[in-house]
């Protein structure tokens, strides 16, 4: 069992920036792909992005690409969501997810059904 507990969400103006921490307990942290996901009201869940186990590797929605990104840090069991320039479609709540390891070379990562366990989300409003 992994735990992932979320936090940094909030309100921020846009084009500002704000960064969002998953921070992991349980199994094996460095073993799991970590995926970002939103959900914004009245829509379905969408990937923002994610990093695969050795932190190696990124990739990104084309709606967040060039403004987000994904550190990792498996010595401290923490992955996190930097958001830079935050638009107002942005707004959503934000939920960290941990996959096996190997869904990164599977090239399943963004599929929200190969995540084993997700954190409670975290809520971030970007007011224009």
């Amino acid at each position: 069992q992994v735990q992932l507990v979320e936090s940094g969400g909030g309100l921020v103006q846009a084009g500002g920036s704000l960064r969002l921490s998953c921070a992991a307990s349980g199994r094996a942290f460095s073993g799991y792909t970590m995926g970002w996901f939103r959900q914004a009201p009245g829509k379905e869940r969408e990937f923002v992005g994610a990093v695969s186990w050795t932190g190696g590797s990124t990739d990104y929605a084309d709606s967040v690409k060039g403004r987000f990104t994904i550190p990792r840090d498996n010595a401290k069991n923490t992955v996190w969501l930097q958001m830079n320039s935050l638009k107002p479609e942005d707004t959503a709540v934000y939920y960290c997810a941990a996959g096996d390891g190997s869904i990164w070379y599977k090239r399943e990562y963004k599929r929200e059904n190969e995540y084993d366990y997700w954190g409670q989300g975290t809520q971030v409003t970007v007011s224009s």
